[in-house]
């Protein structure tokens, strides 16, 4: 059964949200070295949440209003931060220097906070997940090997976007379209951030 699963974890991944934005967050403002490990960040929150919900932790989130609704303006925070962040880098003078590259762990640090924080990703596992689960199988191998298989798909995704746009960026490193599409990303992180705070469950 596990076989059926990869076309749904490359769909899953292929649609965009946070993680994308975060991972071109990271390439815009930290190169490939952080985008790469914001990506790793994620996997490690996606695996915490496979973990959660064979514990049965995930399904009491998803089933009480206060946790749920928690979670969910906690990562909306999270996401408008790292976006407002993002739009001031920009805002300094043609002639100051660049701002500092985000350091390798905050990038580790915020991919796993904002994956960790998704309360979607709870929803998804105990909707999903026991769909493809054979019968009289172990459970646990089971979650943690789809799991598995939806970190590939991210990894193999997300390092191609984070080459693409640090390749792109570094084309045009100091122009007005650098910063322009900067505070694009930073944009697009508030505005996830705002949808995850307003969507209802």
């Amino acid at each position: 059964m596990l076989w059926t699963f990869v076309p749904v974890a490359v769909l899953v991944t292929l649609t965009p949200g946070p993680a994308t934005a975060m991972v071109i967050r990271s390439s815009m403002t930290g190169g490939v070295r952080a985008a790469l490990m914001t990506v790793a960040g994620n996997s490690a929150g996606v695996l915490v949440w496979a973990l959660l919900s064979v514990l049965g932790i995930s399904a009491l989130i998803a089933a009480s209003e206060i946790a749920y609704t928690v979670l969910k303006v906690v990562g909306a925070g999270v996401l408008v931060v790292l976006g407002v962040q993002t739009i001031l880098r920009t805002r300094r003078g043609r002639d100051a220097p660049p701002p500092k590259p985000v350091r390798a762990r905050h990038a580790l640090r915020d991919g796993f906070v904002s994956a960790v924080s998704n309360p979607k990703l709870s929803v998804f596992f105990i909707a999903l997940f026991p769909q493809f689960v054979t019968p009289g199988s172990s459970v646990l191998a089971a979650s943690v090997a789809m799991a598995l298989i939806i970190v590939a798909c991210d990894v193999l995704w997300f390092s191609t976007i984070a080459f693409a746009v640090s390749r792109a960026k570094e084309t045009f490193m100091r122009s007005r379209a650098a910063r322009w599409l900067e505070r694009t990303t930073g944009a697009v992180l508030i505005a996830l951030g705002v949808r995850v705070a307003l969507q209802p469950r």
